[in-house]
């Protein structure tokens, strides 16, 4: 592993140890040659998945690029990143277990929706603005007025 203070090629590990939510590996590691401490993590990779944007293109999937999304939808939320990373390697999990190996875009901002649904609902608004490009005000009206409609019924959007 590479040192990313020094670019260094000779790091050790000094202390590994599953994460909290036991999907990866936490490895400390230390540069032989400036002495410079840090993290990484190792996690299981099923397959290789393909992205089927809505254009057509095909990109490889990026786990990073989700958690990125779901932390934006989160940003100045009180949700703990456990449930956040929990969240994100849930989702990973579902789409590497479909045992398909090209996905489609909507499918994947459907499950984010679900996931952020359950953890908190501002987040899963905001998501859902972006994801199902929210023009006018009213988009939010309409939005909120059918996620109160399933809530009073008990009843998914």
């Amino acid at each position: 592993m590479r040192c990313p203070f020094c670019s260094c090629d000779d790091t050790q590990v000094k202390d590994s140890r599953p994460s909290e939510d036991n999907t990866s590996i936490r490895r400390r590691r230390v540069c032989a040659d400036c002495g410079g401490r840090f993290t990484t993590f190792e996690r299981i990779q099923l397959r290789d998945l393909i992205v089927v944007k809505k254009s057509g293109r095909r990109v490889a999937f990026d786990r990073d690029k989700l958690a990125r999304s779901v932390e934006v939808a989160l940003r100045k939320r009180p949700v703990d990143s456990t449930r956040v990373e929990r969240l994100v390697s849930g989702i990973v999990r579902r789409l590497e277990s479909s045992g398909e190996q090209e996905i489609e875009a909507e499918v994947i901002g459907q499950t984010i929706m679900e996931g952020l649904k359950g953890l908190d609902e501002v987040a899963y608004v905001r998501f859902a603005s972006v994801y199902q490009d929210f023009t006018v005000a009213s988009d939010f009206t309409n939005f909120l007025g059918a996620l109160t409609d399933t809530q009073d019924t008990g009843d998914d959007v």
